[in-house]
């Protein structure tokens, strides 16, 4: 295993192909990035993304959200999925689980949205002091149903006077025949991308047998040693771990 490294350089990924595995239709910035720095980038999503319905509910949620003392933001696509039911003006402290989500929160007009300081996940968000005591506070979690479930745990573990709001709901992408005949002929040195135990198991049941023993021949860049786990259990055998989830990691991970 790959120590962790931090880097603000950008290394070349020229004549390396990068498969991207975020969300459909949220890969392209990256993939652009892949390209500036001379690699190929195959978009092969794990997941899919849909709002909630638009409903006097949401709406009334929404809102009593942004009435409570702390806002916590799961991911970028429960700020962009929040905004679309309302604007996020708010007198809470309002938190991010990672660097992607604090820059989203910013373009809808939060200027200080508090993130973790050393690892970019639930786990270091809980260890941010201003949510270290919770007892009696309003908080509210914004994101979807599901996932790990550590963030609603520890907040009402710790006194939380908890509210979750699902502004948006995972599901199983489809791929298109092009995407997987571009699996079937990934070179062994290919970078696989990987920043979610989901989106990984909806590959791992989803794809054709022989598309994903393809891609699990390639090369695993895992955004934490949680998700190294989840790869190596799905079969990949090469690893790398980046530093964070965080886009300028993920691919400095991915050069080496």
């Amino acid at each position: 295993m790959t120590a962790r490294t931090t880097t603000t350089i950008e290394p070349s990924l020229a004549g390396r192909t990068v498969v991207i595995t975020r969300p459909a239709g949220t890969g392209s910035p990256l993939a652009r990035q892949v390209r500036r720095r001379g690699g190929a980038a195959l978009l092969l999503p794990g997941l899919s993304l849909h709002g909630v319905e638009r409903s006097d509910e949401t709406i009334a949620a929404m809102r009593a959200a942004l009435d409570d003392d702390l806002l916590v933001f799961t991911s970028p696509a429960a700020v962009r999925f929040a905004v679309q039911l309302l604007p996020l003006q708010t007198r809470a402290a309002v938190l991010a689980v990672g660097q992607g989500t604090a820059r989203a929160l910013r373009r809808h007009g939060v200027a200080e949205p508090l993130l973790p300081t050393d690892r970019q996940d639930s786990e270091g968000l809980l260890d941010h002091p201003r949510l270290a005591r919770l007892q009696g506070r309003h908080v509210a979690l914004i994101g979807a149903p599901g996932g790990r479930g550590v963030l609603r745990e520890q907040l009402a573990a710790r006194g939380a006077r908890l509210r979750e709001v699902h502004v948006y709901r995972r599901g199983v992408p489809r791929w298109q025949a092009r995407q997987l005949a571009a699996v079937m002929h990934l070179p062994l040195d290919a970078r696989v991308l990987l920043s979610s135990a989901e989106a990984l198991a909806n590959l791992r049941q989803g794809l054709p047998a022989a598309a994903f023993n393809r891609l699990r021949g390639a090369v695993a860049v895992a955004s934490s040693e949680r998700l190294a786990t989840a790869a190596r259990e799905a079969g990949f055998a090469r690893i790398e771990i980046a530093a964070s989830a965080w886009s300028p990691d993920m691919l400095a991970a991915a050069a080496r």
